[in-house]
C-alpha cells in the first residue's frame, strides 16, 4: 500500500507541471491578447509570429486534457523523469506547432472572407461550422477520441517503445491522435476569431470534457449537432462568426 501511494504521488507531479505550463500559457494569452477584438485572419502576424502565438495558444488549450496521460506515462519512467517528461511534452507541442503551418494558410485564406460581401463571409462561416459538425460525428473522430480517452492503453503502448527516442515518439504519437481528435474544433477559431478568448475558453472546456468526462463521447456528438445548427443559424445571425463576417464582437 505504501509503495502504491508513493507511485501515485510521483505520477501526479508531471500532471501538475503540465497544468502549470497551461496556466502560464493562459496568462500570456490573456495579458498579450486579452484587450483585442475578434480580428479576422492572421491578425496581421507574419508566419513566425503566428506560429509562436499558435503554439502558446494550443499549449493553453490542450495541456489540461493531456495531464492524465502524462501522469500515467511518468509512472513508467524510473530515472531522469523530469527531463524525459520535458521531451514528451515538447514532442507533443511540436505536433501542434507543425499544425500551425496549415493553420496559418487557412487563417490567411479565410480571413479574406471578412473583406468580401457579407453574404460570402457568412457562407464561408457556415461551411466551417458544417465541416466541424460533420467531422464530430465521423468514425475517425470516434477512433481518435477513444485513444485519447484510454490513457492506460496508450501508456502500455508507449512503455514498449525501445531506445532513447521513446519519449519523443510517445509525445509525438499522442500529439498526433490529439490533433486528429481536435483539429476541426480548432478550425472553428477562424470563424470566431483566432484569439477570441471567449471562444478559446469554451473550446478548451469542450476538449477537456470530451477527453476526460464519462459522457465525453456524447458531448462530442452534441457539439457536432450544435455546430451543424450554427451552420444554418449564422445566416440569420452573422455575429456568431465575427472572424469571418466582420461583424465585430466586443473586445474580451
Amino acid at each position: 500500500m505504501t509503495g502504491r501511494l508513493v507511485t501515485v504521488r510521483r505520477g501526479a507531479s508531471p500532471a501538475g507541471l503540465l497544468l502549470v505550463a497551461a496556466a502560464t500559457a493562459w496568462v500570456w494569452v490573456v495579458t498579450r491578447w486579452g484587450g483585442i477584438q475578434a480580428m479576422p485572419g492572421t491578425m496581421g502576424l507574419g508566419l513566425l509570429a503566428f506560429l509562436a502565438m499558435w503554439t502558446l495558444m494550443t499549449a493553453a488549450m490542450m495541456l489540461p486534457a493531456t495531464a492524465p496521460v502524462a501522469a500515467l506515462y511518468a509512472r513508467t519512467i524510473t530515472v531522469h523523469r523530469a527531463p524525459r517528461m520535458v521531451v514528451f511534452t515538447v514532442a507533443y507541442l511540436l505536433v501542434w506547432a507543425t499544425a500551425g503551418l496549415p493553420a496559418y494558410g487557412l487563417a490567411a485564406g479565410l480571413g479574406r472572407a471578412a473583406s468580401l460581401p457579407a453574404v460570402a463571409g457568412t457562407a464561408v462561416a457556415a461551411a466551417v461550422f458544417a465541416v466541424n459538425g460533420v467531422y464530430q460525428l465521423t468514425p475517425l473522430k470516434d477512433r481518435c477520441l477513444a485513444r485519447c480517452r484510454s490513457p492506460i492503453g496508450l501508456t502500455l503502448r508507449y512503455a514498449s517503445y525501445p531506445g532513447p527516442s521513446r519519449d519523443l515518439r510517445a509525445g509525438a504519437h499522442h500529439g498526433a491522435f490529439c490533433l486528429g481528435c481536435c483539429w476541426s474544433l480548432m478550425v472553428l477559431l477562424t470563424a470566431f476569431g483566432v484569439m477570441n478568448l471567449w471562444a478559446m475558453v469554451v473550446l478548451t472546456a469542450v476538449i477537456t470534457i470530451e477527453k476526460l468526462a464519462p459522457a465525453g463521447r456524447l458531448v462530442a456528438r452534441a457539439v457536432g449537432f450544435a455546430s451543424i445548427a450554427l451552420a444554418g443559424a449564422v445566416f440569420w445571425v452573422p455575429a456568431l462568426a465575427p472572424g469571418l463576417t466582420g461583424s465585430g464582437m466586443a473586445g474580451m
